[in-house]
């Protein structure tokens, strides 16, 4: 199959064979993930014990459940753990806060080496509050989310701790994740430049970026296709780009940036761009109801690990798109894929592949 500038080649997926492989390696591999780190926090409120402020007219949320996880960077690395490395390194920053105190609980919890995490001196740590409610019935409804950010660069000191860090780091990995989420986040340009650095020495990098991307050279790329078409074109809807557009900008951005680059499209799976070839690796049907909240850091965890063990970047998308399977199963929350699951979920979709047969 081909389309009008290059060709596509098209992967039905990762044999279990082959998948096998992959799981049987991955705890050799010593990986670490630099960026934005967040703490998410979900409040259940039932509004069967509400009553009515005697000093505003509003009726509270009483919070009846809480809940805590790492989100953005450290949902991501939380992800690298689940599939029980030899190491997983978190480089990132949080404030003097209780937020930060309590992810760092949470990332110890999922036996993540949070030594690189530091404590800016200006800074305050990234949180996502999500308040849901309830009554009398089943229907659940999700307030609009309160969230923690920074809304200044971070300060010259905590961008030498971490330039710092990476260096010291760098010659004992097999992989480096980045997790670029933030407007005024920790990956600063002096930053991404050691990154870059570092990929041009030979390290596997793997970036993830919410409006940077194409500011990244030399490492393997996973924007999904409005951030890969956003960073090649500056005319056009990208929330309405067809497959050929896509195709397109996945591989200008490959050429243009001398990378690899895997984009996702959702549930129309992922194209990857790079050693020689460009492949359409399709995803498979997952049934409602699905929460596809923290799907992207599952699959740059997964993705990148694959890689690190030696697959070809098509395996490793095929790999990650049945861990984002796993995760967008889980409601409610940022769930993780162990290796477990990913070997189970290999097995329904084959199973159901063969019976349409």
């Amino acid at each position: 199959m081909s389309g009008d500038e290059f060709k596509v080649e098209k992967y039905k997926g990762i044999d279990e064979k082959r998948l096998d492989e992959i799981l049987s390696n991955l705890s050799k591999v010593k990986a670490a993930l630099i960026g934005d780190i967040c703490l998410d926090i979900y409040w259940k409120a039932d509004m069967t014990k509400s009553e009515l402020s005697r000093e505003t007219p509003h009726f509270p949320l009483p919070v009846v459940e809480e809940w805590m996880s790492p989100g953005a960077g450290g949902n991501a690395a939380a992800n690298i753990a689940s599939l029980k490395p030899a190491g997983i390194y978190l480089i990132g920053v949080v404030g003097k806060d209780w937020r930060g105190e309590a992810l760092i609980r949470e990332l110890d919890r999922r036996n993540i080496d949070t030594g690189g995490i530091i404590t800016g001196s200006k800074w305050i740590t990234n949180a996502y509050c999500k308040p849901y409610r309830r009554g009398i019935s089943d229907v659940e409804y999700e307030d609009p989310r309160i969230d923690f950010s920074n809304y200044q660069p971070l300060c010259r000191e905590d961008e030498e701790k971490l330039v710092r860090l990476l260096e010291q780091t760098a010659g004992q990995l097999d992989v480096l994740c980045v997790s670029d989420q933030m407007q005024y986040g920790c990956i600063t340009p002096t930053v991404r430049n050691k990154i870059i650095a570092l990929a041009k020495q030979g390290l596997l990098v793997v970036a993830d970026s919410r409006s940077r991307i194409g500011l990244y050279t030399d490492v393997v790329l996973k924007p999904n296709e409005i951030e890969g078409y956003r960073a090649v074109y500056t005319e056009g809807d990208p929330r309405k780009t067809t497959f050929k557009e896509q195709l397109s900008a996945a591989k200008t951005l490959a050429d243009r940036n001398n990378a690899r680059v895997c984009m996702t499209l959702g549930s129309n799976g992922c194209i990857y761009a790079g050693e020689g070839t460009t492949v359409h690796v399709p995803s498979y049907c997952v049934k409602p109801p699905i929460d596809i909240c923290g799907a992207g850091d599952t699959f740059l965890s997964a993705f990148s690990c694959a890689l690190a063990v030696g697959a070809r970047g098509y395996e490793a998308a095929s790999f990650a798109n049945i861990a984002s399977d796993v995760t967008i199963k889980k409601i409610g929350i940022t769930g993780t894929a162990s290796s477990e699951e990913i070997k189970a979920r290999h097995g329904e979709i084959f199973s159901a592949l063969y019976a349409t047969k």
